[in-house]
């Protein structure tokens, strides 16, 4: 069983497998549920780490 992860921009819960794609991000990695959320998450990443957090 994988862990799962929270896409960060638009909250989808996806597994490192189901995941579309990732982008690491100081240090950690980001799991997303399509390439037009990572695109999103790629032009400002704060943005979407401080709401999530």
């Amino acid at each position: 069983m994988s862990d799962k992860h929270v896409d960060p921009v638009c909250g989808m819960e996806v597994t490192e497998e189901e995941a579309a794609c990732s982008v690491e991000f100081q240090g950690k990695k980001f799991y997303f549920c399509n390439e037009a959320c990572r695109d999103q998450f790629s032009t400002d990443p704060s943005k979407f780490i401080e709401q999530r957090d």
